[in-house]
């Protein structure tokens, strides 16, 4: 079986990280810094990329590993979804982005749907709480991700991109572009449609 370098560095990456949130001396948070620069080493060694890089990366997330939150909005016109076009990648997504600290999770998914698309919009209900790691997005992360997806209704503004968005624009259930599947997959897109037909349906979850 082939080993996967990519989550033993994740574990011990989390690993390091807790033990330099709780390191009660200099020699402890010397060894657990040492654990970080490991695992810098092992992902170079597969990626290519240069340690001093990883290790930048690795140092972005801090303090007492938890997981950190993308919310995102599915937005319903004529029954026809808002996606916006990603200029990182050039796929589409529904709009959305991370949680900042201050705002509920309906107020963050708001503010994204307004500053990535232009419309204005009000949060109905959630309709999904998901796992990043185990829902198949690609590329992975080293830190984990929980996903929020929340039914919402357009209360105003125009299509409008922005610095992150090229296009916006409504699409039928059978009309879906390529999608930037780090952040929206096509099985995920399907079910907010039957959601959205159905309000009886449960909030999916893990």
């Amino acid at each position: 079986m082939a080993v996967d370098w990519f989550d033993i560095t994740r574990r011990l990456k989390a690993i390091s990280q807790a033990g330099r949130f709780f390191a009660k001396n200099e020699y402890e948070l010397n060894r657990h810094e040492e654990i970080e620069q490991i695992c810098a080493e092992i992902l170079a060694a597969h990626t290519g990329a240069e340690p001093e890089r990883i290790v930048y990366q690795l140092q972005e997330d801090s303090g007492y590993p938890t997981p950190k939150v993308d919310c995102r909005g599915a937005c319903f016109r004529d029954n026809k979804i808002l996606l916006v076009r990603e200029i990182a990648d050039g796929g589409w997504t529904l709009p959305g982005g991370w949680c900042d600290t201050g705002l509920t999770a309906s107020e963050n998914c708001v503010r994204e749907i307004r500053e990535e698309s232009g419309y204005e919009a009000r949060v109905i209900r959630p309709l999904a709480i998901y796992d990043r790691d185990r829902q198949g997005h690609s590329p992975s992360y080293l830190f984990s991700i929980y996903k929020l997806f929340f039914l919402c209704e357009i209360t105003g503004g125009q299509a409008r991109p922005s610095n992150e968005t090229s296009e916006v624009a409504f699409f039928g259930e059978d009309e879906i572009p390529p999608l930037s599947e780090g952040r929206t997959l096509p099985w995920q897109v399907q079910r907010f449609f039957e959601q959205y037909r159905d309000p009886t349906l449960p909030v999916d979850f893990d």
